[in-house]
C-alpha cells in the first residue's frame, strides 16, 4: 500500500483543514457567483462539499454501485447539503476531521484492499478512496480557489491553495 491508513487518515484531515481555510476567504456577498450559468455557485460548492467524502466512503464501504444503493445513500445526504446555508456546510465540513478517522479507523488492510465494481471499473476500496475522496478535494478546494481569485481575493495564493495558510508564494 503507498500510503498506511494513518497517512491516509492525516491526508484527508489536512484536505478538510485546508478547505476551511479557504472556506473562510468567502465574501458571504458573493455565494451566488458562479463562473458560467451551469457550474456549481459558490454556496453549491460548498454545500456539495459538506457531503462528499464521507458519502463517497459509505458508498465506497458497501461495495455496492447500484441505483438503489446510491439513492438511498447519497439521496438523504445530498438533500440535506442543499438546505444548509453558509455556516451550517463550513460547519458540516470542519466535522469531516472528526468523521474521516471515524468512518476508516476500523478499516483493516483488507477491507482496503478488496476489489470493487464501481460501474463496470474494478479497483480496490482503498484505490477509491484515493481517486474519489482525497482527488476530490483538492479538486473541489481548486475550484473553491479559483472561485475566489474571480470574486477579486487577488491577494490569495499558492500558499493558500496549497498550505492552508496565508504568506507569501
Amino acid at each position: 500500500m503507498v500510503l498506511t491508513k494513518e497517512e491516509l487518515i492525516a491526508s484527508l484531515l489536512d484536505e478538510v483543514r485546508i478547505l476551511v481555510h479557504l472556506a473562510g476567504k468567502v465574501d458571504q456577498s458573493k455565494l451566488d457567483y458562479r463562473p458560467t450559468p451551469k457550474q456549481r455557485s459558490t454556496l453549491e460548492l460548498l454545500q456539495y462539499m459538506a457531503v462528499m467524502g464521507p458519502t463517497q466512503i459509505a458508498v465506497i464501504k458497501t461495495g455496492t454501485f447500484d441505483r438503489k444503493t446510491l439513492g438511498a445513500i447519497w439521496g438523504p445526504a445530498e438533500a440535506a447539503s442543499k438546505a444548509m446555508n453558509f455556516d451550517q456546510a463550513v460547519s458540516a465540513i470542519q466535522k469531516q476531521s472528526e468523521e474521516y478517522d471515524w468512518l476508516l479507523s476500523g478499516w483493516t488492510a483488507d477491507d482496503f484492499r478488496a476489489e470493487i465494481d464501481m460501474f463496470g471499473n474494478k479497483s480496490t476500496r482503498g484505490s477509491m478512496i484515493v481517486n474519489l475522496v482525497l482527488g476530490g478535494h483538492a479538486a473541489y478546494r481548486t475550484q473553491l480557489f479559483c472561485y475566489l481569485k474571480s470574486c477579486g481575493r487577488d491577494e490569495l495564493n499558492t500558499m493558500n491553495l496549497w498550505a492552508g495558510v496565508d504568506g507569501a508564494a
